[in-house]
């Protein structure tokens, strides 16, 4: 019997509103891994689209974790960041990367700090700055466009964009470190919108797309990397990686336009678990899947 992988997810938890770990552990755990949790912060709900929204930061609590964790002499498949709780946790968790990082593990760094333009609000400029020491330690970093202009530290250009910019970013992003880039938010069509992924060892580019859903639907950037990484940990392609977790976060947004669901609440990735899983191929075809998901 094969060994089951094992991730460490380490993101913040948002008490209401899909994201973060509350969107990585049960996407990570239906894609067949043992998913281990390290939050970086407790928020009562996300930051988008809520006021009021009560903030604890859980920096003191990283290192005692990792400690643990050593103690136990535990082995990671991947190790998968997300949104920092503070500009100390940059360095914290750097060192996690450097201490369970072994020759098989996928660290996977996804800068989560910005959207449309704009630093979410407890970010600071210095703290996206400092976001590339993470990055150069990834194996794989998604940026959305927004993330990719601050860790370039260039001016953000909207959806006034080229294919040879978009190529053009994916290899800079790459020189900060990382050997795979998978950018999102990517269109050069406004009935599409997708990703562009780069792998530095052998020079290729891809792009994968599907029918644009207008409207901003929130924690989608969560859903697209836990998507993308338990293809990656699952032995497909960054080619094969990308388009199934373009592919599934579109389906997420479809299901929840149809239920007219309050889209601050994100949206419905539960639903569309078994669509993913037949993806991954995890399940043979006698499994039933209802049709209104396929």
């Amino acid at each position: 019997m094969n060994k089951q992988k094992r991730v460490a997810a380490i993101h913040d938890i948002s008490c209401v509103g899909r994201c973060s770990l509350t969107v990585a552990l049960p996407i990570l755990s239906a894609a067949g891994f043992d998913t281990s949790v390290l939050p970086t912060a407790i928020l009562s709900t996300h930051t988008g689209g809520f006021e009021g929204f009560t903030y604890r930061d859980l920096t003191e609590d990283i290192k005692p974790i990792s400690d643990h964790w050593q103690s136990l002499n535990l082995h990671f498949d991947a190790l998968y960041s997300g949104f920092l709780g503070s500009f100390e946790q940059i360095d914290l968790v750097a060192d996690l990367f450097d201490t369970f990082r072994s020759n098989d593990t996928l660290v996977m760094v996804d800068p989560v700090m910005a959207d449309n333009g704009v630093l979410y609000s407890i970010y600071s400029p210095e703290m996206a700055k400092g976001m590339t020491k993470l990055c150069a330690k990834a194996d794989i970093i998604v940026p959305n466009l927004t993330e990719a202009a601050f860790l370039l530290d260039e001016d953000y250009v909207g959806e006034n964009y080229s294919q040879q910019y978009i190529e053009t970013t994916l290899k800079k992003l790459s020189s900060l470190g990382s050997k795979m880039v998978v950018l999102s938010g990517v269109s050069f069509e406004r009935d599409k919108l997708g990703a562009a992924a780069f792998n530095s060892e052998t020079g290729k580019i891809s792009y994968a797309f599907n029918d644009k859903i207008d409207g901003y639907f929130h924690g989608t950037g969560d859903v697209f990397g836990s998507a993308l990484l338990s293809a990656l940990l699952n032995n497909f392609s960054l080619e094969e990686a990308t388009q199934i977790a373009v592919d599934y976060t579109h389906m997420c947004i479809s299901l929840t336009q149809k239920a007219e669901l309050e889209k601050r609440y994100g949206v419905c990735f539960e639903k569309a678990i078994p669509y993913l899983i037949k993806k991954l191929g995890l399940y043979n075809d006698q499994v039933t899947i209802k049709s209104e998901i396929l």
